[in-house]
């Protein structure tokens, strides 16, 4: 295509000719003869509908064509539009559009001036006709602008077109273009989809009833007025009437409803009628009304194609009359052809309809030489309504065929859908007309008559086959075999084709195995004894269509048959035809009948190698057969080839034998047929494919002209990189260095350079325009990316850059336009821009061709992915300080923050670029770059991060996109970067925050200026879309500033810094910890108000269907009841923040805030946010601030349930955090905690909606978050519980527990689900708990399958979340009366010690883990709580505690396979019992002697750190305030534990956790000594003193003993000198009873005085030497 290589300038040439040929036509016009200006229109044409396609290639960057003056490209070709000739009005017309397409922002502004034009050029039948095909055009165009048009350019639409019908009638010159004109307006309208003519539909029905006559009587009366010009107007409005309708039914499926149908069948059935009529007419009035009547029968049957055919059932017969009339030609005495039957033909057997069909650079031309199709005389004006349709795929510009043969082309379409409606006896007779007629018609009319006549049966067949339903009985599938079977002998090739392929649909429809053996037989046959090349082609291409349709096990037993008929025709030398056609059979048969084949490889393989070998190369049909049938071989064998047996070695080297042959033929499509065997015989056997061979072959190919050999070079390219892209890179490279070092001037142009294949594919696609090779390319560089961009990163970011920064020459980035703003920030702009306008100078490799805008998004998303690559690889790629280490190590390494100045780079040049889809990409890309790097420090200046240095860059790229004239959906991605930016920290000076912030703030502005604002020129969606983003990235902001802000609070204070460093560094250095908020404050009452309107739109907008009477009639504060459908979409996108918000907000202000009056004078306010200040006649502030409340919690929790109930799986998973904390920021305040308590059946609904979200949401923060809002609302609950109790004991001095019997459960304890919020909590909890600790539930520990589990320690994450829901469980006793507390209490104490039995686990540092220091806590608050002294209760209470303390000693217990159990944890769990419910446990010796075991062996552990614990826990029980619960203890423990600490002047401590141990312990001895009674107070401390004494080291044994002995020598002796003036004469009495105790003690303090006069001395000594240098000091550096 010209545009691939065509640069601006020619653009430009092109208008100016076009501009010059409009010129001289018009002033030609008088002189010259018709056969002149016929010349010159179809100049015209041609240069408009280039330019059309030029500019739409152009896209965004045409923009500076249009505007430039000099060329004045509009209004030249808007001048065009009142041309005499149709077709050049059309062509101009299409050439609007397309400059609509390219740049949407022209689309309203083109569409006025037309509007204008046709109403005050009203009488010129040109303009008319001009301008509405223009208007028309331009609204078909609209469906390709994502923005869309405003609203009410519909509504202008539908004005002028029932203008032009109703004042056609008044002027008889102006009648048919008015007519004509209306109607295609109308047309135009349906392709705006339902959402707009929903408003007009009634209208439209009502025009539509109005054109046909409305009975039977009237179609009579009609018959006979009128004259043949009133015809001609009457059958054109008809026609145009029908073509609006069936566009109505193309583009708004949805408004169809049963009614609507039935009111569009009145005037399609009196078309029908009136069809019958015609030719009596026409009979009349002259044969020049002929082609208005096929014009309304091509509208009536595209329309009727549409529809249900059960609409239309009773009108089949006369239907099918005129269907069958039509393309068996009766009424036609031209021998019109059908197009449809190469489409009706399966693609893979235009090989045997000769070449044509094959896919070429040049399809438009080879079309037009091909014989037997109207392909390729397709033009805009056979059929105008094409103007405002959508563009068939792949083609350019829309070509409809002439009138003639679109009308045979409807009827055989139409056919194909009744036919599988119609009655057997109907389809019976059709059939045998059918043969009737090809044996009535001669020569050249009856192959005309044939073709229609096949494709209508080709097109009845595959209708069957979709409805799946069967041909009919026997004499119907008679009739049908013979009227095939006859044609399989015609000489005509496309008809042999036709006839095979209607044999298969055939046998597919009939579907039994004796039709099937019928129909193989007679071909079977007729091959055998059939000499003529015709019937060996026909017939054996019918067994080739029998089995593809009917697949291998269908026709399973005639494949022997079949194989060996096949290969003898194969081998006739004779006649090359009927080899292709058998090969070609052959290939389908292999093809179909898969691993039924396996037997029949080898002897067919060797047929193919042999014709490869000896087939004549001229004969190209042959070879690539032969290259069908190898592929269909390969794929047949399959994964076998990789095996290593003889036979499979033969097949496999066979395989390369024949790839290669075909490799060297000349024709190019047996070179695309090799490639693809090679491709499968890779994908099955890689390693026997020789790369280094094949990879510079298909680097060839890629230059080649032909572009299937191209296509199939880089399919095969795009399956090598999928596994080994690094190879197919290395030997495309060495090829290209091969090819410099030959000095042959012959050697192939590879254009292969320093960018290695990379390179050229990315030059390919500015060149390709085929979008299946383009697909392949993307595909391929993408597997190329995802396997080698992280270790040759500097490469692939080069080649990103290159293409990024190659600029056109419609004109660089153009530099960015300096803001009218303060001095000081004039200058930083500048510098932005002076930085950026010297882009990369490397201008040695740059292509020949600038890089399309197409490639250059290709790069930027590239550039996306290889950020995301380096990510998932390895995290070094985001830390300079790593990375520079690392490159120092390896100065090969890449790593991507080395490149950050490169990535900032590139996102710019991407973010100011005049392509809007390049622009997006480019924001998208710096989005990605400041979430990934805002947290990389700067090494080299701590307490900064290197994206600092950006600022100026990140600004200059995101200021053009706040400009008037941007397109919302780029101010809307901008806005995002811009909370982003904002958000991520990076920035430490306002300032310098600032010049992103007033982006926003001028955004704002442009909010509040309302709905009906500013002359529009998208839609109304488009504004919704950006006031939402707006809203949504003040909303980020606003969350970050208070996260920043809580931050700061919760922070210790500094130090103060002394007055020098406070000058050093300036007041605006840094940022104060809430400067953000400081930003956002100003603008808070305005966003509040904002926020909750479009939070109340979104509620609205969530309703279900059957509310939508609910909704406000004229739209919300940001959408228009018009727009409702798409508003949804972005108001989707942007809620969630929103709402985080509006909790943050109310939860700063107190729910108080925003109501009153005086808040914000109403004057002020403009826009959504004045609508939602009540119109009532009081004063906003009259309103009650609890009504205010109310409203507002509901909406909030309104609009969080009805989300979390029911999370799309596409919802982000941000958007689910950010409902949890709006939900825990909103409960964290006391209003809505009350407004939840109040209402329990919501706070039930809540937890409801939480369990369901555990269910399908895994991230453990999601979970985390879940419980956090669960324990507010349990928190809320109990506060109000309080409150009640609080105030019924203050009303009634009552005793104590009538009060408790408030809460849940009442007096009988049972709990209601649904309506109970304990239960609805215990539900998620439990599910939490048995999620992460599976063993908890009895069910799994059960099951006979289950394995003894050991406890392990849970990862932190499930740690934390068990921890927060034990805190929870602990906390719902308090939410029951007694009775309902004894329901729950069983539950949650088994899941309690559960969750101490599990997790308690022995960690090396002696850590206590969450889950386990969560649950102790959870015991004490259950067993410490008021239940304990309801009388009611006592003996269950009683039993649940001993149960539990029971339930803890069994699972304490020592046991071979919890070797790593914690034992102190389990230990203070007995101690929280004994010490809390001591009243339950006392006398129950069971309990108590098992309590006593566990302390013993705790006393006996091996484990230091278990000893000091268990002694510490010991003091408290023994210290006990209850003498009957300490006693046993202390009888049956306290000589185990002098024994003990006796035992320690044997084996003396090493460690210092030994030392603590045996100080704890005779701590405990020490409290025993004082607890004990005066008169045993001699025989305690002739326990404790010798044991003390016998600690203490003699004077000689002292220096050389262990630190840790030392120590306890020195806490002996202090303990010892302490307890002596406690206890004197006690003290006196053991010391005087054993005097060698005494002398050890005195020889102790004496040394210990000694030392301490020596340490005082060496003291007093030291300041002396210190004083003496003080002058060197001042000298010295240490």
């Amino acid at each position: 295509m010209v545009q691939c290589i065509m640069g601006t300038v020619r653009v430009k040439a092109l208008c100016c000719y076009v501009a010059e040929a409009v010129v001289n036509d018009t002033s030609n016009e008088n002189k010259a003869g018709a056969a002149d200006v016929s010349a010159s229109q179809h100049v015209m044409v041609c240069a408009l509908k280039e330019l059309g396609s030029l500019v739409q290639s152009l896209s965004a960057t045409a923009s500076p064509l249009i505007q430039e003056p000099s060329i004045g490209l509009l209004e030249t070709v808007t001048s065009v539009l009142l041309h005499p000739s149709m077709a050049a009005r059309l062509a101009a017309a299409w050439c609007l559009r397309c400059v609509a397409v390219a740049l949407p922002y022209q689309l309203t502004p083109m569409l006025d001036r037309c509007a204008e034009r046709i109403n005050n050029l009203k009488t010129s039948p040109e303009a008319v006709s001009g301008y509405s095909f223009a208007m028309a055009a331009l609204l078909g165009g609209v469906h390709q602008c994502p923005l869309g048009l405003p609203h009410a350019k519909g509504k202008m639409v539908v004005s002028i077109a029932e203008d032009l019908l109703r004042t056609a009638a008044q002027n008889s010159r102006l009648s048919l273009q008015r007519t004509q004109a209306g109607w295609l307006l109308l047309g135009a309208l349906m392709t705006l989809g339902p959402s707009l003519v929903r408003y007009h539909l009634p209208k439209m029905l009502l025009l539509w009833r109005n054109v046909f006559p409305r009975s039977q009587k009237e179609l009579e009366a009609e018959k006979a007025r009128g004259d043949s010009f009133t015809w001609q107007v009457t059958l054109e409005g008809r026609a145009g009437a029908l073509c609006a309708m069936r566009s109505f039914v193309a583009h708004c499926p949805e408004l169809l409803t049963e009614d609507v149908i039935r009111r569009l069948m009145t005037p399609i059935e009196c078309a029908m009628t009136m069809m019958s009529h015609i030719p009596a007419v026409i009979k009349v009035h002259g044969a020049h009304l002929k082609a208005s009547a096929a014009m309304v029968r091509l509208r009536l049957y595209d329309i009727l194609a549409l529809l249900p055919p059960k609409t239309y059932e009773g009108s089949f017969n006369a239907l099918l009359r005129e269907l069958v009339a039509e393309f068996t030609l009766t009424d036609n005495s031209a021998n019109t052809t059908t197009s449809l039957l190469r489409s009706l033909c399966h693609y893979d057997d235009s090989v045997l309809m000769g070449s044509w069909l094959q896919e070429t650079d040049h399809k438009s031309i080879e079309d037009q030489l091909q014989p037997n199709s109207a392909s390729g005389s397709g033009a805009l004006e056979h059929d105008p309504s094409s103007i405002y349709l959508r563009v068939p795929v792949g083609e350019a510009i829309p070509g409809p065929l002439p009138l003639g043969v679109s009308v045979i082309d409807a009827s055989v379409a139409l056919f194909g859908v009744v036919f599988p409606h119609v009655s057997f006896k109907h389809r019976l007779q059709m059939l045998d007309h059918f043969a009737e007629c090809i044996k009535q018609a001669k020569g050249v009319r009856q192959q005309a008559v044939q073709l229609n006549i096949f494709t209508a049966v080709l097109s009845a067949l595959k209708g069957l086959a979709e409805n799946k339903s069967s041909l009919g009985p026997e004499e119907v599938r008679k009739s049908a075999l013979a009227l095939v079977m006859g044609a399989l002998d015609n000489p005509n090739p496309i008809l042999r084709c036709a006839a095979g392929e209607a044999l298969g649909r055939m046998a597919q429809v009939v579907g039994e195995a004796s039709f099937i053996a019928r129909m193989a037989q007679y071909s079977f046959d007729k091959l055998k004894s059939a000499r003529d090349v015709v019937s060996r082609t026909g017939h054996s291409l019918a067994l080739g269509c029998l089995h593809r349709y009917v697949g291998g096990i269908g026709s399973g037993q005639h494949l022997k048959t079949s194989v060996s008929i096949l290969l003898a025709l194969a081998q006739d030398g004779t006649s090359h035809e009927v080899q292709t056609w058998a090969l070609h059979s052959l290939a389908l048969i292999v093809d179909s009948s898969g691993p039924m084949y396996r037997g029949y490889v080898e002897p067919t393989l060797s047929l193919v190698l042999t014709l490869l070998l000896t087939v004549p190369p001229s004969h190209t049909e042959v070879h690539q057969c032969l290259g069908r049938c190898l592929g269909a071989l390969i794929t047949t064998v399959g994964p076998e080839l990789q095996g290593n047996s003889a036979s499979i070695s033969t097949i496999r080297s066979s395989c390369l034998v024949g790839c290669a042959i075909m490799q060297d033929h000349s024709d190019s499509l047996v070179q695309a047929a090799a490639i693809s065997c090679l491709q499968q015989l890779h994908m099955f056997a890689p390693r026997h494919v020789n790369l280094s061979s094949l990879v510079p072959c298909l680097c060839v190919h890629l230059c080649s002209s032909h572009l299937l050999l191209r296509r199939a070079a880089v399919a095969c390219l795009r399956q090598l990189a999928q596994r080994e892209a690094a190879e197919v890179c290395e030997y495309a490279m060495s090829l290209a260095k091969k090819a410099g070092d030959s000095k042959d001037s012959t050697a192939i142009n590879l254009n292969i350079t320093e960018t290695g294949l990379e390179g050229v594919l990315f030059g390919m696609l500015d060149r390709e325009t085929d979008r299946k090779l383009c697909s392949d390319i993307h595909d391929t560089l993408g597997h190329m990316l995802s396997s080698l961009a992280v270790e040759k990163l500097s490469h692939w970011l080069k080649l990103c850059k290159d293409v990024l920064a190659a600029t056109t020459d419609v004109g660089a980035a153009a530099p960015v336009e300096v803001g009218k703003e303060e001095d000081s920030e004039k200058k930083d702009e500048m510098d932005d821009d002076i930085m950026f306008t010297a882009l990369g100078e490397d201008n040695k490799s740059k292509p020949s061709v600038a890089p399309r805008w197409v490639t250059r998004v290709f790069a930027a998303d590239c550039l996306c992915r290889i950020i995301l690559l380096c990510e998932n690889a390895d995290k070094v790629h985001f830390d300079l300080a790593a990375a520079r280490s690392a490159k120092a190590k390896n100065p090969k390494g890449d790593l991507l923050v080395l490149h950050l100045s490169d990535l900032i780079r590139m996102a710019f040049m991407a973010a100011t670029d005049h392509s809007n889809q390049l622009r997006m990409a480019g924001l998208q890309a710096l989005e990605d770059i400041i979430k990934k790097f805002a947290a990389v420090p700067e090494p080299e200046f701590p307490g900064h991060v290197i994206l600092e240095q950006y600022q100026a860059n990140v600004g200059a790229a995101l200021r053009p996109a706040f400009s008037q004239d941007t397109p919302s959906d780029i101010t809307a991605k901008a806005c995002q970067v811009c909370s982003t930016w904002i958000g991520s920290g990076v920035v430490s000076d306002l300032n310098d925050l600032r010049r992103v912030h007033n982006l926003l703030v001028s955004s704002l502005d442009k909010v509040q200026a309302g709905k009906g604002s500013s002359s529009q020129l998208y839609s109304e969606s488009a504004t919704t879309m950006e006031k939402l983003a707006v809203l949504k990235a003040w909303a980020e902001v606003y969350v970050v500033a208070m996260k920043i802000k809580k931050e700061a609070e919760n922070k210790p204070p500094k130090v103060v810094r002394s007055e020098e460093e406070e000058e050093e560094l300036g007041t605006t250095g840094v940022l104060p910890p809430d400067s953000l908020i400081i930003l956002v404050q100003p603008e808070l009452p305005t966003l509040s108000r904002l926020w909750l309107a479009a939070l109340r739109d979104y509620a609205l907008l969530t309703l279900p269907a059957e509310f939508a009477s609910q909704l406000p009639p004229d739209g919300g504060a940001f959408y228009t009841p018009e727009t409702i459908d798409t508003a949804r979409l972005h108001y989707r996108g942007s809620w969630a923040p929103v709402l985080h918000a509006v909790a943050l907000w109310l939860h700063s202000s107190g729910f108080s805030a925003g109501e009153t009056a005086d808040d914000a004078p109403a004057g002020s306010l403009r826009g959504p946010a004045a609508a939602y200040i009540p119109a009532s006649s009081t004063p906003p502030a009259a309103k009650n601030i609890e009504d205010v409340v109310k409203d507002r919690m509901h909406l909030l929790l309104g609009v969080s349930i009805e989300f979390l109930c029911f999370p799309r799986p596409e919802e982000p998973i941000e958007h689910v955090m950010s409902c949890l904390q709006a939900l825990c920021t909103l409960l964290d305040t006391p209003r809505a905690r009350t407004h939840i308590a109040e209402d329990q059946l919501l706070g039930v609904e809540l937890l409801n909606v939480l369990h369901r979200l555990l269910l399908t949401r895994d991230p453990p923060s999601v979970q985390l978050q879940v419980t956090r809002v669960v324990q507010e609302t349990i928190h809320a609950a109990q506060e109000q519980l309080q409150e009640l109790r609080n105030a019924k004991s203050k009303d009634d001095a009552v005793e104590k527990d009538a009060v408790c019997v408030f809460g849940e459960g009442g007096d009988t304890g049972g709990l209601v689900p649904g309506k109970s919020l304990v239960f609805a909590a215990m539900e998620l909890l439990v599910f939490i708990l048995v999620r992460h600790l599976p063993q908890l539930n009895t069910k799994v520990s059960d099951s006979p399958s289950h394995q003894a589990y050991r406890p392990q320690r849970l990862p932190e994450d499930s740690a934390k979340l068990v921890a927060a829901t034990v805190t929870i469980l602990a906390d719902l006793p308090s939410l029951c009366s007694p009775a309902g507390s004894m329901t729950i209490l069983p539950t949650i104490l088994f899941l309690v010690t559960g969750v101490l039995r599990e997790t308690a686990v022995k960690t090396p540092d002696n850590q206590v883990p969450p889950p386990v220091s969560a649950a102790l806590q959870g015991i004490k608050t259950i067993i410490t709580s008021p239940l304990a002294r309801v009388e009611k209760t006592r003996s269950q209470w009683t039993g649940l505690v001993r149960s539990s303390l029971a339930s803890v000693l069994e699972y304490s217990q020592p046991d071979e396979s919890r070797p790593n159990m914690d034992d102190v944890s389990m230990l203070t769990a007995i101690t929280l019992f004994l010490l809390s419910a001591s009243s339950e446990l006392i006398g129950v010796t069971s309990l108590q002697n098992g309590c006593m075991n566990r302390f013993r062996n705790a006393l006996n552990s091996s484990d230091p750190w278990v000893q000091a614990k268990c002694y510490q826990l010991l003091l408290s029980v023994f210290q006990h305030s209850n003498r009957a619960l300490s006693t046993p203890y202390i009888h049956a423990l306290a000589p185990l534990m002098v024994e003990k600490l006796k035992a320690v002047e044997r084996s003396r401590p090493g460690t210092s956790m030994e030392l603590q141990a045996v100080q704890e312990g005779i701590k405990v001895l020490e409290n025993l000594v004082a607890m004990g009674e005066e008169q045993n107070r001699v025989q305690l401390l002739a326990l404790l003193v010798p044991t003390l004494i016998s600690y203490l080291l003699d004077e000689n044994a002292f220096d050389s003993a262990p630190l840790a002995s030392k120590g306890l020598h020195e806490f002996a002796l202090q303990d010892l000198m302490r307890i002596g003036p406690l206890y004197p004469s006690a003290f006196k009495a053991v010391i005087g009873a054993a005097p060698e105790l005494k002398t050890r003690l005195e020889t102790a303090i004496r040394a210990n005085q000694a030392s301490s006069k020596a340490k005082a001395a060496a003291r007093l000594a030291q300041p002396t030497v210190q004083a003496a240098p003080t002058i060197k000091l001042k000298t010295s550096f240490f």
